[in-house]
């Protein structure tokens, strides 16, 4: 069905600041760093609130001025940059990534987490619209070549090709394709976010291009595992809640939680360049069907959309628990009339779930993850319709979950995918991948 794949390209684009003109900043994403060659301090400031990371030659911390409040942050494992290190500290940088406020150090270019605190612990809402409009970023010290703007990633997964309706890739006007993929922040899932980006299909090259944010709950989230598709004269962008996703608490189950849906937006702008904030609404996804065994669902993510023969299909992921999830498919006249035709309730880590136009039909892709029954681990599975499996793809399963996605190039495919590698130190904790590993058809 697909032919073998080789892996032709291994790339990660870290990038702590995004150059920008501006302080102001759309979203909760935003950074400032500078090189220093001495003790330095850089600062946002929204209103009353002052939030400042400071490193004075050895030790990195966080001081949240909010009102009449004055509060230090500072990690004993990891603040203290090490004595006689040979990996002398270049660049010095403050992150604002949902709620999350990380200082960090580069030495040899390689970016670590230092200090961090979750504004919500402070009582600061910085995804408030009306806080963002105060933004401003601003330095002190032995500070120089100071970079400010939005902030980039430490690592790009949840990679999709950029479609028409019917599933095939949009193109730019120079040939490259274009990708949406989750921007890994310095932490958790809400600390990501969703950019745009072109890739070459023939040097490989990644070029950023541009990021999405999503107005939802009165709130402007970084959501991602987001499908960008044109259908007509419109975009219409579906994207997984994880920006205001709290998982549930094992140990007090009567603790309030937030589980993760999809929501949808449709815009008439260039979603393929600059920034945009998208106004979002739930987009609602069977979990249960006639004929299709029932299983309770949590949350619902990876959304992934076509239109084939006069019908809208959507492939998903849900959630019988956290982390217990398996593919999901679904189809229906419209968006707003959805039945579910087929579910994968066998697994128990499947994800990535993929629609791929394929000899006048349709076939759906998935990532296979290492905590599957066995017979079912690190591959990934083709299945038909009804999600029968039919093929699997020969592709090498590297390292987390990675997806299917799927380029058609002439009578070629391009395979792009990513994997668990972390980047930021071990304060970040889980969620700092990945790198974008890439792997071309082999001719027979």
């Amino acid at each position: 069905m697909f032919p073998e794949f080789q892996i032709v390209r291994r790339q990660r684009p870290v990038t702590i600041a995004v150059d920008s003109t501006s302080s102001s900043r759309p979203a909760a994403n935003a950074a400032i760093e500078a090189a220093c060659d001495g003790p330095v301090s850089l600062s946002l400031s929204s209103g009353g609130d002052v939030l400042t990371g400071r490193y004075d030659g050895r030790r990195v911390w966080l001081e949240t001025t909010v009102g009449s409040r004055r509060t230090s942050h500072a990690s004993r494992r990891h603040g203290v940059v090490e004595r006689g290190s040979r990996r002398r500290v270049r660049r010095f940088a403050l992150t604002l990534t949902g709620t999350m406020l990380t200082a960090l150090t580069c030495a040899d270019g390689d970016w670590v987490a230092r200090a961090r605190v979750d504004l919500s612990e402070v009582g600061v809402e910085p995804r408030a619209e009306s806080w963002l409009a105060g933004l401003s970023m601003s330095h002190d010290g032995a500070a120089s070549d100071v970079r400010t703007g939005a902030f980039g990633q430490l690592g790009l997964r949840d990679i999709r090709v950029v479609t028409y309706a019917d599933g095939s890739p949009f193109h730019d006007a120079d040939g490259t394709v274009l990708l949406t993929a989750t921007s890994a922040g310095p932490g958790f899932f809400p600390t990501a976010h969703t950019s745009v980006w072109a890739l070459d299909p023939v040097t490989y090259d990644l070029v950023h291009r541009g990021a999405l944010y999503f107005r939802r709950d009165g709130l402007v989230y970084g959501d991602h595992a987001t499908h960008l598709m044109r259908d007509g004269d419109e975009w219409v962008v579906t994207t997984s809640t994880w920006a205001g996703f709290k998982a549930p608490d094992e140990t007090d189950p009567s603790k309030p939680w937030t589980p993760v849906g999809v929501a949808i937006a449709r815009s008439r702008a260039d979603l393929t360049r600059g920034e945009h904030v998208l106004d979002a609404t739930p987009l609602e996804l069977p979990t249960d069907g006639p004929g299709v065994e029932q299983c309770p669902s949590v949350g619902v993510w990876d959304p992934h959309l076509v239109r084939h023969d006069g019908e809208w299909l959507v492939g998903y992921v849900s959630a019988k628990k956290y982390f217990d999830f398996h593919p999901m498919l679904a189809g229906g006249p419209s968006l707003d009339a959805l039945t579910l035709r087929a579910a994968r309730t066998d697994r128990t880590a499947t994800e990535g779930t993929t629609l791929v136009p394929l000899g006048g039909t349709v076939v759906v892709g998935a990532s296979d993850g290492r905590d599957n029954p066995r017979h079912v681990r690190a591959r990934y599975p083709v299945f038909d319709l009804d999600l029968e499996e039919v093929a699997e793809l020969r592709s090498e399963y590297v390292s987390n979950l990675p997806w299917p996605t799927l380029i058609p190039v002439g009578n070629e495919w391009l395979h792009v995918a990513f994997d668990g590698t972390p980047h930021g130190g071990r304060l970040p904790g889980y969620g700092t991948h990945g790198e974008v590993v890439l792997s071309r058809s082999v001719k027979a």
